[in-house]
């Protein structure tokens, strides 16, 4: 038998169930028909579209496929198929042996579920309720721009005058903006309407960016202190067990099976993952550091974390990975990072 690879798991956050995924559960039956099942009832009894209903659309609509509450289960479902994908084979036996498991943004909650640190049901309530606790009204919003040069090295100056507009901004009256995400060659910043307007305004124009993402709230950012303070209120520690894999979150800290307080844990995915930075860069480099993989497995679906880990990749100087080319080239040889999102689907929509 051959050896099994050391993988560590990456979940994907919001924004990475688009278009081109509809359809991405098509096959999903009858490898996590348990968990559809229940997750289905769940949203009919709660008067929301089953995940079945979203992902089978014949189209893709902005206004319903990205809102939180609908976009940020079809992702955990997504994510929950691919890992059953990835740990179980026709003969019932592992290929990988998954070493750790981390995520971006949203992905932190798909970690605590595949990690074991929540049952599949306790995540579901979890993901679902942070997810619409901004239905009636989103509380700022998040831009994305790159802090990278077009070879994947990093520029210090830009990220120094982006922490100077950010201080800027902040000084107008009514103004907020924040640091949100850390992410490869990119920063996303969180802000009031205010606060997005004056960035939109300021930040020199490189290529497409800045942009605002859709339906985006100001995660990760001081902005979120109402929010964390209803998560609180509304879920107990109770739900929150040791994980069964370890688990690095958004600080690059590892949360290890036999030495995990649950009480801390709990405490950081309600409060800290929620109101201060996410720095998704720093999660991969403990990950491929303390755990030396033979392989990042990126869950789907979608794919759009591949370019931001293949930064983080180029930015450790992993594997003599030094720039863009390098890391495509080995990508086209013997893929260090699989990407289980990018695969035909029998229905696109």
């Amino acid at each position: 038998m051959n050896k099994r690879k050391r993988v560590v798991v990456i979940c994907p956050g919001r924004g990475s169930y688009t278009k081109e995924e509809l359809g991405y559960l098509s096959q999903a039956r009858p490898l996590v028909d348990d968990f559809l099942t229940d997750i289905d009832r769940r949203r009919r009894e709660d008067g929301e579209p089953s995940i079945t209903e979203l992902d089978s659309a014949t189209k893709f609509q902005v206004n319903l496929h990205t809102k939180g509450e609908h976009a940020s289960t079809l992702i955990y479902a997504c994510s929950y198929y691919d890992f059953a994908r990835l740990t179980q084979t026709e003969q019932g036996q592992e290929e990988y042996e998954v070493v750790a498991i981390t995520g971006n943004s949203m992905g932190w909650y798909i970690a605590l579920a595949l990690g074991g640190s929540l049952a599949w049901a306790e995540a579901y309530s979890l993901i679902q309720g942070m997810g619409s606790m901004m239905r009636d009204k989103l509380v700022g919003g998040q831009i994305i721009y790159p802090v990278c040069d077009e070879n994947w090295q990093i520029q210090p100056h830009v990220e120094d005058e982006i922490r100077l507009l950010l201080e800027q901004t902040n000084s107008l009256p009514e103004h907020e903006a924040y640091l949100s995400i850390r992410l490869g060659g990119y920063w996303v910043l969180g802000a009031n309407a205010l606060g997005a307007k004056h960035l939109l305004k300021t930040l020199p124009p490189k290529d497409n960016y800045p942009f605002q993402l859709v339906n985006h709230g100001a995660f990760h950012t001081p902005l979120m202190e109402a929010i964390s303070a209803q998560a609180f209120q509304r879920f107990s520690t109770d739900i929150f067990k040791a994980p069964q894999v370890p688990l690095i979150d958004g600080r690059g800290q590892i949360w290890k099976p036999w030495s995990c307080q649950t009480e801390d844990l709990y405490d950081y995915t309600l409060g800290h993952q929620v109101i201060k930075p996410y720095d998704f860069s720093q999660a991969v480099s403990v990950a491929l550091k303390e755990y030396g993989p033979d392989h990042l497995v990126l869950l789907g679906p979608g794919g759009s974390l591949g370019g931001a880990i293949g930064q983080i990749l180029v930015a450790n100087r992993w594997q003599s990975m030094s720039n863009k080319s390098e890391f495509q080239e080995r990508q086209s040889k013997d893929p260090f990072l699989i990407s289980l999102g990018r695969r035909e689907k029998s229905n696109s929509g």
